[in-house]
């Protein structure tokens, strides 16, 4: 398996990775390797996503009233 390292670290984010990881009951390293595969995971399905951010009921759209108009020409 590939290795990754990360130098210069701001202190701050160090500390609070650290503060997560203890919180979690796993090392520091089993942390980062969980937050990388959440950043790069393939995006959830657009159903999944909709109900995210819409929920179950949707939402309302008023959309613009539209004249109707003749068809354009093909093949002439």
């Amino acid at each position: 398996m590939p290795n990754l390292s990360v130098r210069r670290i701001d202190r701050d984010v160090y500390e609070r990775l650290r503060v997560r990881a203890a919180q979690r009951g796993v090392s520091m390293e089993e942390e980062v390797r969980q937050i990388l595969t959440r950043a790069v995971a393939a995006p959830d399905r657009l159903g999944d996503l909709a109900l995210k951010y819409f929920g179950a009921r949707g939402v309302e759209l008023e959309l613009p009233p539209r004249e109707p108009h003749d068809p354009m020409p093909l093949g002439e």
